[in-house]
């Protein structure tokens, strides 16, 4: 007896049940549905409902979403971050200003699983009204303290102010006192880096011995200067600092990326300034920047603490999504189920 099976002549023999065809295919009744000549046929019935000659069966089963070619994941290189002489697990860089507390502030640190913390070196920084000292919320053996220059508006400046946190951190024995988060700012109105004197300043600074890691503009031919000056780190800003803007010029950071790790895959680009929240941090990390500094997206949100735990998973998300190798982005829809094996007329 001739039949058709999902479009296809099949034989069969003699005249048998469903249920009995069933069997003869190694197929189990309950991971399928079945359809005689177009119309369903209940479990309950397979064994009282009898195949003829010419019958045309539709057996169908549950099945996940259609193959796609896998994208290429990205060989991120090792779990730990490397600078200079100092590595780390965490990627999620944090400042420690803008707090209503110093116990606020410790409490966000901690939620965020940072090791590195940033601080300024000024005077108006090192106390609060009650004459507290930010180093006592600070744990020395637990984080590495990075000084930076923020404020400095000129190359003098900013030379100075490093040269002070070297001096500070030395004494306090923390590992940090031989780096520096090196800012260079052309006005107090856009706090953009000054390309000029930033540069020059990153060419002093190694001379001294510095490890530097340098904030500047996502501009790729700027990037591949400071990289040639022996900065440990560039860190492109992603939008102005505090704006919350997130990354506005992908493009350009890709540019960077390629540019800066070319010939040195495991050189550190870190994305500094203006993340608004997790999502900004997912996106960086996912176009392969080694790590994201923030500061405001923390201190700023309406609960820090909790803004401070989804920093640290996006900064893992990010990651993650960047060597697991994202879709490529398409102009019209591809389905997700599967085209073969549909029920036609």
């Amino acid at each position: 007896m001739t039949i058709t099976l999902n479009g296809e002549s099949r034989e069969l023999p003699g005249s048998i049940s469903l249920a009995e065809a069933l069997r003869l295919w190694d197929l189990r009744p309950e991971h399928v549905a079945v359809e005689i000549n177009r119309v369903l046929v209940p479990r309950l019935r397979h064994a009282e409902t009898t195949l003829g000659e010419g019958d045309e069966v539709e057996v169908v089963t549950l099945v996940g979403g259609g193959a796609v070619e896998p994208s290429p994941g990205g060989d991120l290189g090792p779990d730990e971050l490397t600078i200079g002489s100092h590595r780390f697990r965490s990627r999620l860089f944090v400042g420690t200003g803008k707090y209503d507390s110093m116990e606020r502030m410790r409490d966000c640190l901690d939620a965020s699983g940072a090791e590195v913390v940033t601080v300024a070196v000024r005077r108006e920084r090192l106390f609060d009204r009650e004459g507290r000292n930010l180093l006592d919320y600070l744990d020395p053996g637990r984080y590495t303290i990075l000084p930076n220059t923020a404020g400095c508006f000129s190359a003098e400046e900013a030379l100075r102010t490093a040269r002070l946190g070297r001096e500070l951190l030395s004494g306090l024995g923390n590992p940090g006192a031989d780096w520096v988060k090196l800012e260079v700012l052309a006005d107090p109105r856009t706090l953009l880096p000054d390309p000029v004197a930033t540069l020059r300043s990153t060419e002093v600074l190694v001379g001294d011995g510095f490890t530097v890691l340098c904030y500047t503009s996502d501009d790729p031919v700027m990037a591949r200067h400071l990289k040639a000056a022996g900065a440990a780190s560039v860190m492109p800003a992603g939008s102005p600092i505090g704006s919350g803007q997130g990354v506005l010029n992908p493009n350009n950071i890709r540019i960077i990326l390629e540019d800066l790790k070319g010939d040195d895959p495991d050189y550190p680009v870190i994305i500094d300034a203006g993340v608004g929240t997790a999502s900004d941090v997912a996106i960086a990390m996912e176009l392969g920047c080694d790590g994201v500094l923030l500061n405001t997206g923390i201190a700023g949100a309406a609960d820090p603490f909790r803004m401070a735990n989804a920093m640290r998973l996006a900064c893992e998300a990010g990651r993650l999504a960047a060597s697991a190798g994202r879709i490529p982005r398409k102009l019209y829809a591809t389905a997700s189920s599967p085209t073969e094996g549909l029920i036609r007329r």
